[in-house]
């Protein structure tokens, strides 16, 4: 998952100021984690420590209160509510890596993805956000090529994976649904030749540049299995150091070497 916690902080910068390039400053001077950093480790405690994923999640947002949510999610985490509130927004996609590295049967990453999602995003395409995340996530990690993995996002999900990233940038802008998100970080994924690749062109869409970085280097780490050591090196740097730990953990837990 650190592939996604990474795409996150490298596109932090990027989401007001958006780039319609790959070459810009990975690391710029306010790079910083995000609520996509920080939802993620709640699911990856949660699946360590076999959580509920509501009430981790609520506990994880109150704890870093100012990471950057969506209106609907501070609301939500003002409440006392427990129950979800229909959103169809990528916080479901961009919080789900850790579900697609720690599971061992397609069946089972989708039904947990699932479960991550509908504790607040339970709208179908939040939900179908989260599981072809995770799905393409599990894929990657078990040896899929991409136009398998294209092959089955697109005929089990109905998302168009054909648009090229040329196609797509000109006119592309800030959209924080799923549908409008997902297909296009999976596209970056797709035409990517390595991990660092992958971040920037994600990044160079535009729009809601952490998020698809974060969705696009969650599968990027699983399919190309390294991440450049300086960027490991600064995102732990930025990192708080307990959602370090809870990094630290899961990667011994499920096996992934970095």
């Amino acid at each position: 998952m650190l592939g996604a916690i990474a795409g996150d902080i490298i596109g932090s910068v990027y989401e007001r100021q958006n780039v319609k390039t790959t070459d810009f400053e990975l690391f710029a001077p306010g790079s910083t984690f995000t609520d996509d950093t920080v939802l993620t480790v709640a699911v990856a405690e949660c699946i360590l420590k076999s959580k509920n994923f509501a009430t981790t999640i609520k506990t994880y947002g109150r704890r870093y209160p100012h990471a950057g949510y969506g209106l609907a999610f501070r609301e939500w985490l003002a409440s006392d509510s427990l129950l979800p509130y229909n959103s169809f927004g990528n916080g479901a996609a961009m919080r789900v890596s850790p579900v697609g590295f720690a599971y061992n049967t397609l069946e089972k990453v989708l039904a947990e993805a699932k479960n991550s999602a509908k504790v607040t995003h339970n709208h179908p395409e939040g939900i179908k956000g989260a599981q072809v995340t995770a799905a393409a996530v599990f894929l990657a990690r078990k040896g899929t090529g991409k136009e398998e993995i294209k092959q089955y996002l697109t005929q089990q999900f109905g998302y168009n994976l054909e648009q090229t990233l040329d196609e797509i940038r000109p006119q592309y802008s800030f959209d924080a649904s799923c549908q409008g998100s997902v297909p296009q970080a999976v596209r970056a994924f797709l035409e990517s030749t390595d991990y660092e690749d992958a971040v920037r062109k994600a990044i160079s869409l535009g729009g809601d540049s952490d998020t698809i970085a974060c969705i696009t280097g969650g599968i990027a780490q699983a399919y190309y299995r390294k991440i450049p050591p300086f960027i490991i090196k600064k995102a732990k740097k930025l990192l708080a150091p307990e959602l370090w730990e809870i990094v630290e953990q899961f990667n011994r837990t499920v096996g992934i070497a970095l």
